[in-house]
């Protein structure tokens, strides 16, 4: 397959290229050479900005284009009617996020994000959603019919930059008794970038289209057996003490920026990780197992994290120092054995 990616040279794009050269594909990478130029020196790089640098592109036909550095509608509206003619089938990388509410299980069909002004270009929190499913929409409005558009969820795995998945495979090796936010029993998703990467080309390789959750696994993930992995990955010693939310919440401790993965049962989020993926599933989305992930991910980051994006990092994201922790630590123990008041 001759394979278009935009993107290509970050985390799931590295993947997405390290598979298609795997499997022989014809690779062409298009960004502006910002990020990890070094990489691929086997592969066709052409150079641009896709707001309104796509003209290297003219002239040249692939069977399929994976885009996986679209945010604004309005630049992924102009590269997908730059490259309708050029290609046959276009997969488009969105997020979970497009979802107008997470405070139950969403399909595909569950309604979307929306902004009052959709000419808003400020990628945030807030619009981050809402400008993905524009996306989508721009796509399919373009090339009808010949659109995958890919709702993934926390892509997880070596080259990642968010910090979230990252955290716990580092802190469970470092051992010892490890902060863990109650109940053990709370799903979460996640899907290895291979694992993802791998399905989006076999995907392409059968112009199949359509809207899909994709995360998993396949089964009902836990925080508890998601911490057992990565210790079993590790083979350390660590233990974990399961704190109440309340507890953290009184404390002040952000979910999922101060303890990534962690949402509150009292969250209107509460359901982000726990998305019905099925009609991915069915599609032909498989997993590795966790451990597999959570080893992966600790040799790389014990070869020093290469390719990491500092810059990538989400600033209010910063996870618990091990002070902090340690703190929290003691003050739970001194107020969960302290003598009941009369």
């Amino acid at each position: 397959m001759k394979l278009l990616i935009l993107g290509g040279t970050k985390f799931l794009g590295r993947h997405l290229v390290e598979a298609a050269l795997g499997r022989g594909d014809e690779v062409t990478l298009f960004n502006r050479g910002h990020h990890n130029p070094e990489i691929f020196p086997e592969v066709e790089k052409l150079r641009g900005d896709r707001d309104g640098g796509l003209d290297v592109l003219r002239g040249r036909r692939w069977d399929a284009v994976v885009d996986t550095s679209g945010y604004l509608p309005r630049v992924v509206r102009a590269s997908a009617e730059f490259l309708a003619d050029a290609a046959e089938f276009y997969a488009f990388v969105s997020s979970m996020s497009v979802y107008a509410d997470f405070s139950r299980p969403n399909d595909e069909d569950s309604p979307l994000a929306t902004l009052d002004d959709e000419t808003v270009e400020g990628v945030t929190g807030e619009t981050y959603g809402a400008l993905k499913a524009l996306c989508e929409r721009a796509v399919e409005e373009v090339m009808t019919g010949r659109v995958l558009s890919v709702r993934a969820g926390l892509i997880v795995g070596p080259y990642d930059s968010t910090g979230r998945f990252t955290y716990w495979t580092e802190r469970v090796a470092r051992g010892g008794e490890v902060l863990a936010p109650a109940p053990p029993e709370r799903q979460v998703q996640l899907v290895d970038a291979r694992d993802l990467s791998e399905w989006i080309l076999r995907m392409a390789d059968g112009r199949r289209g359509g809207v899909f959750n994709a995360s998993g696994p396949d089964y009902t993930l836990t925080m508890q057996a998601l911490l057992e992995a990565c210790r079993e990955a590790s083979g350390g010693d660590a233990r974990f003490t399961w704190v109440a939310e309340q507890f953290l919440l009184e404390k002040g401790v952000q979910p999922w920026g101060d303890i990534p993965l962690w949402i509150p049962e009292a969250s209107d989020k509460r359901c982000f990780l726990a998305e019905n993926c099925e009609r991915a599933w069915a599609a032909g989305l498989r997993f590795r197992p966790l451990v597999e992930t959570a080893r992966d991910t600790l040799a790389w980051q014990a070869a020093g994290s290469p390719g990491f994006e500092k810059e990538a990092l989400v600033a209010h994201e910063q996870p618990l120092t091990p002070e902090r922790e340690e703190e929290l630590l003691r003050e739970w123990h001194d107020s969960h054995h302290a003598p009941s008041r009369p």
